[in-house]
């Protein structure tokens, strides 16, 4: 029987106001524990919620920036489960009525643009985190992240693979944080995911029993936990079984599933609007104010860079990954003057490799924009090699400075004067006679042995362009 594979993703983002969502405690990650939970937080008697705006702001600018309806109205309540890392015995959620509605996220997987639909956005927060290692049998409790504001991104159940989840997980994370929202810190639970998965014979419209795989915190462990799901759920109906509703944990180091509870439906959590908290409104100025404050988006972002800087798609996607990076190449282009399919090269490829070889972000970077246009400059004017732009590159990286100075200083001009050239040209030729005469007798392949012997002679620093225009007449006589 063939299979198909039905998914559905939750996606919790963290977002990145100061202070919690109901209180004013801070949400600076790496506090000691319990360090960072006031009696809000802790829900002790006689206190009460304060819903922060910046996380109503945050909420409908997400909204906004996938096409989604706004809920004028919406309404908060409380879920309600009993877990030592929830000390109010309730979480502060919206169920019914969310302030973000249906919108849509386009992916493209295999060059095939897709829509997948987005059910819901609704605003929470985060539960407390429960530790169980070193308490010998015991378990710990940090509350800092109790009351942390979270985004709730519910799609549809419209992807059908796990390489689409993570296509769809990929552009969330890249959206989120093109607008400010979410620091998109996957190893700090900035962003955690959720996946439902079920299986369904080909052409049947009805779904299969789901399992919800939880709190995945990474691309490669999201594809890795829905594949195994996917296997586990085929095997087990292919043999008699029957998938249960569940919730799962994915094992990274045994790569499997396994069982945790059995799902609740929403009905178990027992759902009320909470007497605490208003309703929340969003009016049409609201709106328009929020509007105003969205950046260009990716997909926006990337079509520009194709148009404007005739770039390839697959160029254009790599420059427009974060905001940081496409900022960065637009400042070289501008200031170096040069064109931008070299400034792309060079950004994609030396700046960006010394990024991930250092384990750095762009804003740790040892060389600014301005630095890095100046060694554009000198490839582009021809002062310098793509060979020994290279080194200079290394010198700018590990000193600093500028890339002029490091030219002069290091004596690294490119020759380009063509008699300079020639006479070294002679005197090789002259020096290879039997190279010269395997070459006149079809070996033409030695082309690269005699400018090697050039560049060698010039210590990289001749125009290979020159070398190669001044040498094949020579060559041939």
């Amino acid at each position: 029987m063939e299979w198909e594979v039905v998914i559905g993703l939750e996606i919790h983002a963290q977002l990145a106001t100061k202070s919690k969502i109901f209180s004013g405690a801070s949400t600076a990650y790496g506090a000691a524990p319990n360090r960072q939970a006031c009696a809000v937080d802790l829900g002790l008697p006689g206190v009460l919620p304060v819903l922060n705006k910046e996380a109503v702001r945050m909420a409908v600018k997400f909204g906004l920036a996938i096409d989604a309806e706004i809920a004028p109205r919406s309404v908060f309540a409380r879920k309600n489960y009993f877990y030592p890392d929830l000390p109010k015995g309730y979480q502060i959620s919206q169920f019914e009525l969310p302030v973000v509605g249906i919108g849509h996220i386009d992916i493209e997987v295999d060059g095939k643009v897709k829509r997948i639909g987005v059910t819901r956005a609704h605003l929470e927060e985060d539960a407390g985190k429960s530790l169980h290692e070193d308490f010998h049998g015991q378990t710990g409790v940090d509350l800092n992240r109790a009351g942390t504001p979270l985004l709730e991104i519910v799609s549809e159940p419209d992807l059908r693979s796990a390489k689409e989840a993570v296509a769809y997980m990929k552009k969330l994370h890249e959206l989120v944080r093109y607008i400010d929202i979410c620091d998109g810190n996957m190893a700090e639970g900035s962003f955690r995911c959720d996946a439902n998965v079920s299986v369904r014979p080909k052409g049947q419209e009805e779904y299969g029993t789901r399992a919800e795989v939880k709190n995945l915190n990474s691309f490669r462990f999201i594809e890795k936990a829905i594949n195994h799901e996917v296997e586990r759920q085929i095997d087990l109906i292919e043999t008699g079984g029957k998938v249960v509703q569940e919730t799962r944990l994915y094992d990274a180091n045994k790569d499997e599933t396994r069982s945790m509870r059995s799902k609740e439906e929403a009905n178990d959590y027992r759902y009320f609007p909470d007497p605490d908290l208003l309703p929340l409104e969003v009016d049409e100025a609201l709106k328009a104010a929020i509007r105003k404050t969205l950046p260009e988006l990716p997909d926006e972002k990337r079509q520009r860079f194709i148009d404007e800087y005739n770039l390839s798609a697959y160029d254009a996607a790599i420059l427009t990954a974060t905001k940081e990076l496409a900022g960065f190449y637009e400042q070289v282009v501008k200031a170096s003057g040069a064109d931008p399919k070299l400034c792309s090269n060079w950004v994609t490829g030396e700046f960006s490799g010394a990024l991930n070889k250092a384990g750095i972000e762009l804003s740790d970077s040892p060389i600014n924009a301005e630095q890095f246009s100046g060694l554009i400059k000198r490839i582009s004017d021809e002062t310098v090699s793509g060979k020994i732009a290279k080194q200079v590159f290394e010198l700018l990286w590990e000193e600093g400075g500028d890339a002029d100075s490091i030219i002069e200083a290091k004596g690294l001009k490119q020759i380009t004067d063509s008699g300079a050239i020639e006479a070294i040209i002679d005197q090789i030729i002259a020096d290879n006679q039997g190279q010269v005469e395997q070459y006149r007798g079809g070996k033409t392949k030695l082309m690269g042995f005699f400018v090697g012997q050039v560049m060698k002679q010039t210590q990289g620093k001749a125009n290979p362009g020159e070398v190669n225009k001044l040498l094949k007449p020579k060559l041939d006589g």
